[in-house]
């Protein structure tokens, strides 16, 4: 089978891993790829990833059997459609699928015809007078949930007690020309569920928790991620089959009802309260940094399995199985990130493998690898329990140099701990 994947993350790193692995593979492609890509699979140039003719004409030269989308933008862009309509077998789904992601506002309609739990909202509209404005956050706090309506690469939420930042983020938002939705607060830790859908058909995989903000304790603006760990030593057994069961099949069957039948990953953040499971937020595709941890306990063919997606075939599909232990994920961070994050810096010790999975990375004129986006390196641990893998993702982090460089201390922390309940 050869594979053409597109994105330049460390979750396509991690997909490319896992695609690898399987022996139903032939040829690996990636498109555009990052530094750290180039052992694994050929990289191409692809100067947009929303440039539908583009992607179809790289297929179409690789003679792909499969096509897998990673990052949000180019599926909202409807670029599966385009190679859907070639003839191309695609892992993600369409456009007007993708829009849980990529509006707000559509995921909370799809959830209140669907009857799935969710945070009550409002939203402003650009060009919303300032009356309107105050009497919207009149309606919320002591805690404000402040969301940009549209993609914001996981770094358009605002959560605060401060009515001042939410309103400035209302009003970025707003003078950006987007929609913003403010929400009530979810208490309860929060839970990353990925599940492969195949129209109704929907499989989860490993329960996982994402680390938002940029340092410990919790504190400082949100990110796209800063760690995640899978699995969740504080969900009961039976939790997976409730979020399934409560969110993930109701609207997988209210896509299908509305004629835009879901195909490929949905991904469902949570935040588990007194009365169970509410979601946070839906995303369209593998959430980054969840991938990398619970890919690296994926036992079943990747390959075999995202194809079936993409060609109706889930359902027919054996129970997926998973390596025993937990695995880890911290990201390793440039310079001033995520504010203004800086490039060029050189990178020691982070030549790419299993456990060093790249993201904004590129090579310089002297051939040195250097940091090139924000969140530049995933690190990767596995062990026998979230201990081990905590001190295996730290160890290999000792070995890696980068100016500036910062990341999170306590990812998984908590976990350890036994400091997370469902109350």
């Amino acid at each position: 089978m050869r594979i053409l994947v597109i994105g330049s993350g460390a979750r396509e790193h991690a997909l490319l891993i896992g695609l690898q692995k399987d022996p139903a593979t032939t040829e690996l492609h990636v498109a555009p790829g990052n530094a750290g890509m180039a052992a694994l699979a050929t990289i191409h140039q692809l100067g947009d990833v929303t440039d539908a003719a583009a992607t179809t004409a790289l297929a179409t030269e690789i003679s792909a059997d499969l096509v897998v989308i990673g990052p949000e933008i180019p599926l909202v862009a409807g670029v599966a459609d385009v190679l859907r309509e070639a003839g191309f077998p695609v892992f993600g789904p369409s456009g007007a699928a993708a829009m849980i992601e990529g509006s707000k506002v559509f995921a909370k309609d799809v959830m209140a015809a669907a009857g799935v739990k969710t945070a009550q909202a409002q939203a402003l509209n650009p060009g919303a007078s300032e009356a309107d404005i105050e009497a919207v956050l009149d309606g919320f706090g002591p805690n404000w949930v402040v969301k940009d309506d549209g993609l914001a690469a996981g770094k358009g939420v605002v959560v605060t007690t401060e009515r001042v930042v939410a309103r400035e983020h209302v009003d970025a938002v707003l003078a950006a020309g987007n929609p913003v939705l403010l929400e009530s607060f979810l208490d309860g830790p929060e839970i990353s569920l990925f599940c492969l859908v195949d129209g109704e058909t929907v499989v989860p995989l490993l329960p996982a928790q994402d680390h938002k903000r940029a340092y410990d304790n919790d504190e400082g603006p949100n990110t796209g991620g800063m760690g995640a760990y899978t699995p969740l030593p504080w969900l009961p057994a039976e939790g997976v089959d409730r979020i399934v069961d409560e969110v993930c099949v109701p609207v997988a069957k209210e896509m299908a009802r509305r004629g835009t039948p879901y195909s490929g990953l949905l991904y469902a953040g949570l935040a588990w309260g007194a009365e169970g499971p509410a979601v946070i937020e839906f995303n369209c595709r593998f959430g980054d940094p969840e991938t990398q941890a619970v890919l690296a306990l994926l036992k079943t063919p990747l390959a075999t399995l995202l194809d079936a997606v993409a060609r109706g075939t889930l359902a027919q599909q054996p129970p997926l199985t998973w390596a025993e232990g937990s695995a880890l994920t911290v990201v390793l961070a440039a310079a001033d990130y995520p504010a203004a994050p800086r490039k060029g810096d050189v990178l020691t010790g982070a030549e790419p493998s299993e456990t060093v999975l790249h993201a904004g990375t590129a090579r310089n004129e002297a051939g040195e690898l250097v940091a090139n986006g924000g969140r530049v390196l995933s690190i990767v641990g596995t062990g026998a329990d979230l201990s081990e893998a905590r001190n295996n993702a730290y160890e290999t982090l000792k070995g890696i140099s980068l100016a500036g460089g910062h990341y999170r201390s306590d990812i998984a922390l908590p976990a350890v701990k036994g400091e997370i309940s469902l109350g």
